[in-house]
């Protein structure tokens, strides 16, 4: 009974995995490759195919071939059963996109245009060219994956801590980057490549030289929107469906937004999914402990820097190089830039939180004046955010090469080596964030917008 349990579920995960169903889905939501057509090397590229994690029949194989592979389902060995295992078949959609027509051929044919490709953050790799024919889908989908990237943040962090409420900001902000640290190791322990091209467009390659599992933009996708629900449910006076609601749309643009760009499964956005739901269920009932130690506690500010600094070198020794090094950094950084602010804000007595017997808090009439101010300090405030941002980035490579005798002619090569990148993303994501929290608000008292 366990055997065949485990069985169906090992085939079920190859299905999941199958790029096939990633390549079928951009198809129906109008997005179209231009892949070469290679018709003489069929043969070998089938072959291929199964090697490199390309399109694959449904489970087949005696249970003694599944049974070796569910031995390896956290790491790699289940990546290579997904592929072959027995008398696996190669599936129809494998010759629908590599025996197609040629690049040339589809765009005449096409009401589209091809698109160029966002450049690779470290690589500069431009990627293959797109043929989009839906663009409303291309545009919501656009969004939904920007809903997990850095200008993102650098402005919904800000906007709740200025404009809404600091404390719900603190937390938040504390889920995210712990999110982002267990779903960007998980990536690099386990080690499975992007979806395979062809059949699948990559409609992004910003972050394609990162391993894929689990999918972080759907766990931060998932975690931010349905801890900001539970964390104002209560404590704001508002529909509790409408919430819901908002969170629920939310999770679902983002993690399908993956599976539209090419960078996930459906396998890694599912994992993805349940892992943030995972976290969140143990994290969420220790949060308000966690924002008064690091508000009152005698030894914060040591444990925060300790914790974060920590746990950023852990997530550097995982791997060699990857991209997800420097965000987990990027995300711990914040965290404690902000913990470390907020607390600063707490010992001074600026922006105190509302008393207990306050809540729940009523939203307030939105007119014209809070609405001019509210959009005021958004402006100013992320323009001196950019500000500080690419000012320190202009200091922080140069300076972290010089402390550890690293060439800096090479920005991409100088950054790969450990203590200069995880000072850069410290230096320059520590301050931003402190100047969020604790100097910004003040300029906004100087400037009569407080």
């Amino acid at each position: 009974m366990a055997s065949d349990a485990l069985h169906r579920f090992v085939c079920l995960c190859r299905y999941l995995q199958d790029p096939c169903h990633v390549a079928r889905f951009q198809q129906l939501c109008g997005v179209r490759g231009t892949f070469p057509k290679k018709p003489a090397e069929a043969g070998e590229r089938d072959e291929e195919l199964g090697v490199n994690g390309a399109c694959v029949g449904q489970c087949q194989g005696d249970r003694a071939a599944s049974g070796d592979s569910a031995h390896g389902l956290p790491g790699r060995r289940l990546r290579k059963s997904l592929n072959a295992a027995g008398n696996v078949e190669q599936d129809e959609c494998s010759a629908a996109f590599l025996n197609g027509p040629s690049g040339r051929d589809t765009e005449r044919d096409s009401k589209g245009t091809v698109k160029p490709l966002r450049r690779n953050s470290l690589t500069g790799d431009v990627g293959q060219e797109f043929i989009i024919e839906n663009k409303f889908l291309f545009s919501l989908f656009t969004v939904g994956t920007e809903l997990g990237n850095e200008m993102f943040f650098i402005v919904f962090f800000p906007f709740l801590m200025w404009n809404v409420d600091p404390y719900v900001s603190r937390q938040l902000i504390v889920v995210w980057a712990w999110v982002l640290f267990l779903g960007q190791s998980t990536k690099d322990l386990v080690r499975w490549t992007r979806p395979a091209s062809p059949p699948v467009v990559k409609v992004e390659v910003f972050y394609n030289t990162e391993y894929s599992m689990p999918s972080t933009h759907a766990m931060s996708g998932t975690a931010l929107p349905f801890c900001l629900f539970l964390l104002t449910c209560s404590r704001w006076q508002y529909p509790f469906m409408f919430g819901l609601s908002i969170a629920l749309f939310w999770s679902v643009l983002v993690c399908i937004s993956r599976i539209y760009m090419g960078m996930h499964s459906v396998l890694e956005v599912i994992t993805g999914f349940l892992y943030s739901v995972l976290i969140l269920v143990v994290l969420q009932p220790m949060l308000h402990d966690i924002d008064t130690f690091y508000l009152s506690h005698g030894y914060a500010p040591l444990v925060i820097l300790l914790l974060h600094v920590g746990f950023s070198l852990v997530a550097f020794s995982l791997d060699s190089w990857s991209t997800s090094r420097g965000d987990t950094a990027q995300a711990l950084a914040t965290a404690a830039g902000a913990a470390l602010a907020s607390r600063l804000n707490h010992q001074l007595g600026l922006q105190p939180d509302p008393p207990e017997e306050a809540l729940p808090l009523t939203l307030p009439l939105i007119d014209g004046a809070l609405l001019t101010r509210s959009i005021m300090r958004l402006l100013v405030g992320v323009a001196v955010l950019l500000a500080v941002r690419a000012a320190m980035k202009v200091v922080a490579i140069p300076l972290a090469c010089k402390i550890f005798g690293v060439p800096s002619d090479d920005v991409r090569k100088a950054r790969q080596h450990a203590h200069v990148e995880l000072s850069y993303r410290f230096m320059v994501y520590g301050t931003v964030a402190y100047c969020c929290v604790f100097l910004v608000p003040l300029l906004f008292g100087f400037l009569g917008l407080s």
